[in-house]
């Protein structure tokens, strides 16, 4: 038998290979089949993470709801459930891989994963917008988060999406797709967001716009990058709230579920289980979560990153070979 403890805390262990059979070959008593059943017979949930995470929040009205989504790469699996073929930002195309939403909390300064669930449409017939619209809900009713703005990309910037925000009395900070229609005025008609005369006032301090499908009317801001590229990014908070600079700052925030993904992905193996069956995927993925507090927790009381604590665990390993190498150098004497 194995537990779900040794499960995790081999994840956070092992440096490169993260399969079934590497964990039985280095875990005394246990073998192959029984750690696949393991994982074909739990059932774990983002329930079990948001327990833990519940009393390390700082759970304050000045804090963050982030959304996005990632994809773990499974472009050589064959068999796999759960894979499909979706569209990828890290490879910038299309990948095979098994897509996850996540709903991270931050203050501003700490984060944490809250909520997730598996992008599975042929299983669930859930899109990714619904996926976000079930999150919010839960964070706001059964979990009781206090946070009033939410951050997300132009990907979730629905029209009801967006109208749900405003009912549940929330602000959104989201991006707009450069195609995306705006109205200044009802005589002047919907435009589009380059043909707005951009005067400095407005570079400066933003535009009230009307978009398609919207009742009320949002904030826009041209953003632009010192290489030229342009970011349109619009809020429903009040006109003169903020101004270009600080919604940029606002929007920034949301780079943290950026490094959720990658600490994911490249500290506990997220995309490294070769089991087919659905459940196990989707067990595997609960203890990797589960994997990633463990270092985020003990990274934060050794004031260290995750990728430092985990390195070093190799420490100890590497001083021992030094001091007496059980692989000597094969050099004239």
């Amino acid at each position: 038998m194995i537990s779900k403890r040794q499960y995790i805390e081999y994840l956070i262990s092992t440096p490169v290979n993260y399969t079934c059979t590497n964990l039985a070959e280095h875990l005394e008593g246990v073998s192959h089949d029984a750690i696949s059943d393991y994982l074909r017979r739990e059932k774990l949930t983002a329930r079990g993470l948001w327990e833990l995470v519940e009393p390390l929040l700082n759970n304050c009205e000045d804090g963050y709801l982030i959304v996005d989504d990632s994809v773990q790469n499974k472009q050589y699996a064959r068999k796999i459930e759960l894979v499909k073929k979706q569209y990828s930002g890290n490879e910038h195309g299309l990948v095979c891989g098994i897509g996850v939403v996540n709903l991270v909390h931050s203050d501003g300064q700490d984060f944490y994963p809250i909520d997730y669930h598996l992008y599975a449409p042929e299983t669930d017939g859930k899109t990714k917008n619904d996926h976000f619209r079930e999150m919010l809900l839960r964070a706001r009713g059964d979990k009781g988060i206090k946070a009033k703005t939410l951050l997300f990309d132009s990907w979730y910037a629905s029209a009801s999406n967006l109208k749900l925000i405003v009912r549940l009395g929330l602000f959104f900070v989201t991006t707009l797709k450069e195609n995306r229609l705006v109205s200044l005025s009802q005589e002047q008609g919907y435009i589009h967001l380059e043909d707005i005369e951009w005067t400095a006032e407005r570079l400066e301090y933003g535009v009230t716009v009307k978009l398609k499908e919207i009742p009320f009317k949002v904030q826009l801001f041209k953003v632009v990058a010192t290489n030229g590229d342009i970011e349109w990014v619009i809020s429903n908070h009040p006109e003169g709230t903020f101004s270009t600079s600080a919604i940029q700052d606002e929007n920034a925030q949301r780079w943290q579920i950026e490094q959720l993904h990658r600490e994911l992905k490249q500290l506990t193996g997220t995309e490294k289980c070769q089991c087919r069956q659905a459940r196990s995927q989707r067990n595997h993925l609960a203890c990797c979560y589960l994997a990633w507090l463990s270092l985020k927790v003990k990274a934060t009381q050794w004031g260290k990153s995750l990728y430092v604590a985990q390195h070093d665990l190799l420490r100890d390993y590497l001083r021992a070979e030094l001091r007496n190498p059980r692989i000597p150098a094969y050099l004239p004497a």
